[in-house]
């Protein structure tokens, strides 16, 4: 016998599981979300202007609390963006940008006349009825309320950004919706543009969602995520940072109903057709066909006595 030693077979490995591909995030649509609405926006500086700190409701809101929390805010952003910790309270007051919901720069809207005012006023324009003024008294007394005027639509919440002095003072260093001078500049809402990389995170999420199990199996999957990318291309700049931090629920809970109106569309058409159909004597689809056996119900069964029947085939009655 040898004297080398016996060495046993090395136990392999089991495989590692491959890591996980995190395709989307919040953090990278947030990002997205902001360099697009700032293509919208004029600022005094845009290179440190356009990053806020915190939004408010209002100017009002500035306060010791909330100066306090865009401190936090800017630290916890520093943060991530370099790696370096950033101790809150040696952020000066000057540095901190607030963001103020408003509505002040958006001009008003002209207010539509409804449909059913509309098509009374083109019968009166048709019948030329021609009838004395009447002269009412209290017309120079009465005075009707005005109802609240509503704005021009926007893709998104308009804003301005402010910043305090040391004397804690705010003062204008941001506009949205804006083109050129803060003072002198004028209201655009369709000079910006929406960043390509946000438009390719569209794609991505209709492509995905379009793959689940409950819809991958439909004809029409691709009118299907044809108008979801379209509902993302209205409503994707309408997120609300101030209300939520989870752009991908909000986009996600719109594919969904994007995915479910084409989807009761093509139900609705496919009825259609299979009552022509039926009404003209043939066949409908498998479908309604199936549905239609669902609800059939069976009718009432005999039970004979076996002497009974042989009896009745004797006498040739069955």
């Amino acid at each position: 016998m040898s004297d080398t030693p016996i060495t046993k077979p090395a136990k392999a490995l089991p495989p590692k599981a491959p890591p996980r591909v995190n395709y989307l995030n919040n953090r990278d649509l947030l990002k997205q979300i902001h360099l697009s609405k700032n293509t919208y926006c004029a600022y005094l500086d845009p290179k440190t202007d356009h990053q806020y700190d915190i939004i408010l409701p209002s100017l009002d809101k500035i306060n010791q609390r909330t100066v306090a929390e865009a401190r936090r805010n800017r630290a916890d952003r520093l943060k991530r963006e370099t790696g370096v910790v950033q101790n809150e309270k040696k952020i000066a007051n000057t540095d901190l940008v607030f963001r103020i919901t408003c509505w002040e720069h958006i001009p008003i809207a002209v207010p539509k006349i409804p449909k059913a005012l509309a098509k009374k006023k083109k019968i009166k324009e048709i019948l030329i009825i021609d009838e004395e003024p009447i002269d009412d008294g209290l017309a120079d007394i009465i005075d009707e309320p005005v109802l609240d005027p509503t704005h021009i639509r926007v893709n998104f919440p308009p804003f301005y950004h402010y910043r305090i002095t040391e004397e804690k003072e705010a003062y204008l260093v941001g506009k949205s919706h804006w083109r050129g001078d803060l003072i002198s500049g004028e209201y655009s809402r369709d000079h910006g543009t929406m960043t390509p990389e946000l438009a390719r995170m569209f794609l991505k999420l209709c492509e995905r969602y379009a793959t689940r199990s409950n819809w991958r199996g439909y004809t029409y999957n691709e009118e299907m995520r044809g108008q979801a990318l379209l509902q993302l291309s209205q409503i994707g700049l309408q997120f609300d940072e101030s209300k939520s931090q989870n752009p991908f629920a909000y986009y996600t809970a719109a594919i969904t109903n994007s995915f479910t109106r084409i989807l009761n569309i093509e139900k609705k058409n496919q009825n259609i057709r299979d009552d022509i159909l039926e009404m003209n004597g043939l066949n409908p689809s498998w479908t309604r066909q199936n549905s239609n056996k669902a609800y059939q119900k069976p009718g009432e069964v005999t039970v004979l006595d076996p002497a009974e029947f042989q009896a009745a085939l004797d006498k040739e009655e069955i």
